[in-house]
C-alpha cells in the first residue's frame, strides 16, 4: 500500500478545488486528487459566468433578493448573505490571480441571465467563462511547489478512524494508494451523469456525495436537481452541449414546433423566467407536440459569433448558423442544489472532513439555484473551507483502517432509471418504481477493482438518495415537481436531512 502524508487533501479539480488548493498552499503541503485530468470538471465547461454585485446600480442586497426569490422559500439567508457580501472580494482575488474578465468600453462587461433583476454576470471569452477562469488557476496550481497534483486517481473511500476522517484511498491503474491528511476537502462537483440526459461531463457521477454518505456525514436537499432548459438536441448523441442562459438574456426566444413563442403563457418573465419554470414549460410543449425538442430562436442577436464564440462554433459544426437557424433544444440535468451538509465554513458533520462547491449544501440555493451563483459559491465557500481546514489540520494522526470495497455495474441502466423516474416530473408511483429497480440492480453488487463499476456504485447511492428525498417531499417547490402534489405546501418549508444509519430528520430554514 503506497501512501504519503499531507497537511491538506483536496479531492476534485473544479473551481472550488483549485481555489481551495491555492488558498491553502501557503499554509502547508497540499495534495490535489482528481479522477481525470485537471480540466475534467463542470466548472471548466461552464459558459455563462459569475454573478456578483460589482456593477453600477447593483448591490449585495439586490443580489440577495434575487437569490432568495429563485430559491422558492428554502434558502438559508445567513449563507446567502455571505455569498453576496463576500463575492465581490473573491472576484478581485481572481483578478489578482490573473483572470481577465471581458471588458467593453474600458469597463467589465456584465451580462443578464434569468431571474436576475439587473446585469451582473461577469464572463470570460464571451461564453467560455469556466475554461478561462480554470485555465488560469490550473497554471497557478501547476507552478506551485506546495501543491502535488495526482491526476487519474479515483477516490474509492474516505479513511475513517473513530468517527474522524484522516484522508482517502484512491485507485490508479489497479493500484491502491492511501493519502493521509488531518484535513480532507471534498470538491468533487455534481451528479448530472446519473441521468440519461445531462449537460455535465462524464466525470460528474456524484462520487463525493456517495463517499460522505458512506462515511456517515449528513446530506441535505437531495431531492432538488436543476434541469437546464436549453441544451442542444443532437439526436442519438447523449453528450449534450449547453446553450447558455445568457443567449436568452441577449434576446433569444423559445418557440414550439408551430413557431409560437410560448413562454409568455407560463410566466410573467417569459423567456427569462426561473430555470425550473422554463424547463417544465419546454417539457410540456415537447409532450404536446410529441417531439423531442423545441427551438431557440437567436436570429435577432447581432454578431453572435463574437458574443458567443464557443456556442457559435459548436452549432456550426452541426450545420446550424445562429443568425439564420432556430436551434433545437431541450432540458437536461445540470446542477444539484443538495449535497453534503456543511456549515458556513465548509465543515461537514464528520471531524476532519470539509466540502465546498457543488458537492456541498450550504443552503444557499434553496429549491432552485439562481443562474451563475454556482461559480461564485465555489470561490466564496472554497476560501472559507480552506481557512477552516487550517484549523482542522492539527492533532496526532493515528494508524487508520483501510476501508473495504464494493462495486456495481450497469451505468446506463442507472441513467435510464433516474431520467424516467426521478426526472423533471415525479410521483409516488414513479419514485417507488425507481427504488425498486435500484434494489434489483443492487443484487448484482460484487467486490472488485474496476474503477468504472465503483463509479457506478456511487451513482446508485446518489439516485437512491434523490428518490427517497423526493418521495418524502409531498409538494412541488422549485426544481422539485410532483404530479400528485402540484402545489407548494407551507408546512414543507424545511430541509430534509439524510444520514446513513440514522433516522430521518428535518432542519428548519435559517432566516437569520
Amino acid at each position: 500500500m503506497w501512501g504519503e502524508r499531507y497537511d491538506f487533501l483536496v479531492i476534485g479539480s473544479g473551481l472550488a478545488g483549485l481555489f481551495t488548493s491555492l488558498t491553502l498552499k501557503d499554509r502547508g503541503r497540499v495534495a490535489l486528487i482528481t479522477k481525470g485530468a485537471l480540466e475534467d470538471s463542470n466548472s471548466y465547461f461552464a459558459q455563462g459566468g459569475m454573478a456578483a454585485a460589482v456593477g453600477q446600480g447593483d448591490s449585495p442586497d439586490l443580489h440577495r433578493r434575487d437569490t432568495l426569490a429563485a430559491g422558492a422559500g428554502l434558502c438559508d439567508e445567513p449563507a446567502v448573505d455571505l455569498l453576496v457580501k463576500e463575492g465581490p472580494q473573491r472576484i478581485r482575488d481572481l483578478v489578482a490571480l490573473g483572470v481577465e474578465f471581458d471588458r467593453w468600453g474600458g469597463q467589465v462587461h456584465l451580462a443578464r441571465e434569468a431571474a436576475h433583476s439587473i446585469n451582473r454576470i461577469l464572463h470570460v471569452d464571451g461564453d467560455a467563462t469556466g475554461r478561462g477562469v480554470c485555465t488560469r488557476l490550473i497554471e497557478e496550481v501547476k507552478q506551485s511547489r506546495e501543491i502535488d497534483v495526482y491526476e487519474g486517481h479515483f477516490v474509492v473511500d474516505l479513511i475513517m478512524t473513530e468517527g474522524r476522517c484522516w484522508g482517502a484511498l484512491a485507485l490508479r491503474n489497479e493500484e491502491y494508494r492511501a493519502f493521509w491528511a488531518p484535513a480532507t476537502i471534498l470538491a468533487t462537483g455534481g451528479v448530472g451523469q446519473v441521468f440519461a440526459e445531462t449537460s455535465n461531463p462524464p466525470t460528474a457521477t456524484g462520487d463525493g456525495i456517495a463517499l460522505a454518505y458512506r462515511a456517515g456525514a449528513m446530506l441535505m436537499d437531495m431531492e432538488f436537481v436543476q434541469f437546464h432548459p436549453t441544451v442542444l438536441y443532437t439526436g442519438g448523441d447523449k453528450s449534450r452541449f449547453l446553450i447558455s442562459e445568457t443567449v436568452r438574456g441577449e434576446g433569444a426566444v423559445l418557440r414550439n414546433q408551430g413557431g409560437q413563442a410560448f413562454m409568455g403563457k407560463y410566466h410573467p418573465l417569459g423567456d427569462l423566467a426561473p430555470r425550473d419554470v422554463v424547463a417544465r414549460a419546454i417539457w410540456t410543449e415537447m409532450q404536446q407536440d410529441a417531439r423531442p425538442h423545441v427551438y431557440l430562436d437567436a436570429t435577432s442577436i447581432k454578431h453572435p459569433q463574437d458574443r458567443f464564440p464557443t456556442i457559435y462554433r459548436r452549432c456550426s459544426e452541426m450545420g446550424l448558423k445562429m443568425e439564420r437557424d432556430w436551434l433545437p433544444v431541450g432540458p437536461a440535468a445540470h446542477y444539484t442544489m443538495g449535497g453534503v451538509y456543511t456549515d458556513h465554513h465548509g465543515r461537514t458533520t464528520i471531524p476532519g472532513l470539509l466540502a465546498c462547491g457543488e458537492v456541498a449544501c450550504t443552503g444557499i440555493h434553496g429549491a432552485n439555484r439562481l443562474a451563475s451563483n454556482s461559480l461564485l459559491e465555489a470561490i466564496v465557500f472554497g476560501q472559507r473551507a480552506a481557512l477552516a481546514a487550517e484549523k482542522a489540520a492539527s492533532g496526532k494522526m493515528p494508524a487508520p483502517r483501510i476501508p473495504s470495497l464494493s462495486a456495481m455495474a450497469n451505468r446506463r441502466a442507472l441513467q435510464r432509471i433516474s431520467w424516467h423516474y426521478v426526472g423533471l416530473e415525479r410521483s409516488k408511483e414513479l419514485l417507488t418504481s425507481a427504488l425498486m429497480k435500484l434494489e434489483e440492480l443492487g443484487r448484482e453488487e460484487y467486490r472488485g477493482t474496476d474503477g468504472a463499476s465503483l463509479e457506478a456504485a456511487n451513482m446508485a447511492v446518489v439516485i437512491g438518495l434523490m428518490a427517497k428525498a423526493a418521495l418524502l417531499r409531498e409538494e412541488s417547490r422549485g426544481a422539485h415537481y410532483r404530479l400528485d402534489f402540484p402545489d407548494s405546501d407551507p408546512s414543507w418549508c424545511k430541509h430534509i436531512i439524510l444520514q446513513r444509519g440514522e433516522d430521518l430528520a428535518f432542519r428548519p430554514v435559517d432566516k437569520g
